[in-house]
């Protein structure tokens, strides 16, 4: 019925589909990470952070700094 390269040839081409969809499957989660600005400290006018001030700001005179950060908490490479 079959030849030995045939089946082989075969078995081949359908292993390499199936890596190759299990590799495209694999790729989209990791483009669904969501990158987001996250709070890390706050400056008053003078560039130095008040004493007893917590990440996010609360109070006037102060300025936000935050950073981009991926579901890790690590800031992405680029991103900020």
């Amino acid at each position: 019925m079959f030849s030995r390269v045939t089946v082989k040839s075969l078995v081949t081409a359908v292993s390499a589909g199936a890596a190759a969809f299990a590799l495209g499957l694999g790729g989209a989660s990791v483009a669904d990470a969501k990158i987001k600005p996250v709070d890390t400290q706050c400056t008053n006018n003078g560039g130095q952070q008040p004493g007893g001030q917590q990440p996010t700001c609360t109070g006037g005179g102060l300025t936000q700094e935050s950073e981009n950060q991926n579901p890790a908490g690590h800031a992405p490479p680029g991103q900020n």
